[in-house]
């Protein structure tokens, strides 16, 4: 593994600059220009807190301010876009990028690195924006917002692990890429993001804690909405998931690296 990491260190240059790149190259020639991953969350916690909010009268428990719901909803979908938008790249990295891994004398592991960093920074505008909002309307938690940090980690190792093993396979068979796209949204709808944990029936609701994702979610809900730190103890199950699921990918791209290009 720190021959893996050592390897992707040399790339250093390339993924940063790839990074770069992509992240221009994704808003180039629009009127808009770099608005455009603020509105896009913008648009979606709007339509989340009108409908849920408003229309269907969503509270939550114990909780009377008038930014709650938002603020319960937005610390869910900061965690959620970094795990669902690193997941969703990470899968198909190998197979976009068929034609540079035949031609171009880089290691394979640069390309996960280069969706990775992307994904942190779309994740870091949407944090940013959700800041100033805390701020503006006297929300912020106070010492309890440095436990983002490694509830940021734990997301990622989450999503990478998964993601890396799962880029392996879908080199193998493409279909995995596809039914990944399909799994992510029930499993956000089965993450407490949009609803309360307390708003489901007691037996889902002890079926859903074994969600991986949902003590991540909880744990940005702990240090936004009440404004306390996160129970670390929850988190020991997402992260030594994360630790196997890494071990599983390096295992499988260990024995699969070699025959990755002759089958793209």
């Amino acid at each position: 593994m720190i021959e893996l990491l050592r390897g992707v260190w040399r790339f250093r240059g390339f993924i940063l600059a790839s990074v770069r790149r992509e992240f221009a190259a994704r808003y180039r020639g629009t009127q808009l220009g770099a608005l455009w991953p603020l509105l896009h969350p913008l648009v979606l916690i709007t339509i989340y807190t009108l409908v849920f909010a408003q229309v269907m009268g969503t509270r939550l428990p114990g909780n009377e301010s008038r930014f709650g719901y938002s603020i319960y909803l937005t610390s869910g979908l900061v965690v959620w876009s970094l795990f669902g938008e690193l997941l969703q790249r990470s899968v198909g990295i190998f197979v976009q990028n068929a034609e540079l891994l035949k031609k171009v004398n880089v290691h394979k592991l640069a390309f996960p690195a280069i969706a990775s960093l992307s994904a942190l920074l779309q994740a870091g505008i949407l944090l940013t924006l959700f800041l100033v909002f805390l701020a503006a309307t006297g929300n912020l938690p106070g010492t309890p917002l440095l436990a983002v940090v490694p509830v940021l980690v734990i997301a990622s190792l989450l999503a990478m692990g998964l993601g890396l093993f799962l880029a392996t396979v879908n080199v193998f068979y493409r279909d995995v890429e596809q039914a990944t796209q399909v799994v992510l949204q029930f499993w956000f709808w089965l993450t407490p993001i949009v609803y309360p944990l307390a708003a489901l029936p007691e037996g889902v609701a002890r079926v859903l804690q074994w969600n991986p994702a949902w003590p991540i979610v909880r744990a940005m809900q702990d240090i936004f909405v009440q404004g306390r730190w996160p129970e670390w103890s929850s988190l020991a199950y997402p992260l030594a998931l994360a630790i196997v699921l890494a071990m599983l990918a390096r295992m499988a791209f260990g024995r699969l690296a070699h025959e990755l290009v002759d089958e793209l």
